[in-house]
């Protein structure tokens, strides 16, 4: 059964060199169970809340597969919560996720698929990698962000239940690649409610014809 292996929030802020000065990405596990909200973790914070946050990206997971395959790309561990993310979990395609499908976790958090995460500067300063947003954005294995359909607890050994998954099957990884017109005219088409931040996107595509 696809599991929640991991359960992260930020351990503190750090000094950044970017236009806001200090950075929350150092997130960290935590033991035991945490309230989930509207807006994220309880005690998790975003240190940029122009580009971060918000109940489009409440949470934020990734996979302990990609996790893995970065590890064995870069020669180092990818312990959880080194990219940021709220969740690591197991036995699940992450970057394959629909957008609109949702996820229950545990006995009474939902959860539902937004946007792809979006590769920035901090990130790559984090990662001391060179050309780092770019790698990570041809590999094409981004992590999901959610927002928060019902709010509940999370904790290291939940189970994970996708329902409700939408038929365009529009997924995170074809999002994050840059969605052709047609799929995007298929989101919109299929009558869902759509995340702003979804909106955004699938506005460009068709922009783009």
């Amino acid at each position: 059964m696809p599991l929640v292996t991991a359960v992260c929030r930020v351990e503190r802020l750090l000094p950044d060199s970017g236009t806001i000065g200090v950075t929350a990405i150092d997130k960290r596990p935590v033991e035991g169970p945490v309230r989930v909200r509207p807006l994220g973790l309880y005690a998790d914070v975003q240190a940029d809340r122009k580009h971060h946050g918000g109940e489009d990206q409440a949470v934020y997971a990734y996979a302990d597969e990609d996790a893995a395959f970065f590890a064995d790309a870069l020669g180092r561990d990818v312990p959880p919560g080194l990219f940021g993310e709220n969740l690591r979990t197991s036995g699940l395609d992450v970057t394959g996720a629909v957008t609109g499908e949702r996820w229950h976790v545990g006995d009474s958090l939902v959860l539902e698929v937004t946007i792809p995460r979006i590769p920035c500067g901090t990130f790559a300063r984090r990662m001391r990698v060179d050309k780092w947003v770019r790698r990570f954005t041809e590999e094409g294995r981004p992590g999901a962000y959610f927002r928060v359909v019902r709010s509940g607890p999370v904790q290291a050994g939940d189970g994970v239940e996708v329902r409700d998954r939408p038929d365009h099957g529009v997924t995170i990884g074809e999002l994050f690649a840059g969605v052709s017109a047609e799929r995007a005219r298929a989101v919109l088409d299929a009558g869902r409610p759509v995340a702003p931040k979804v909106r955004v996107l699938l506005d460009k595509a068709l922009a783009r014809g």
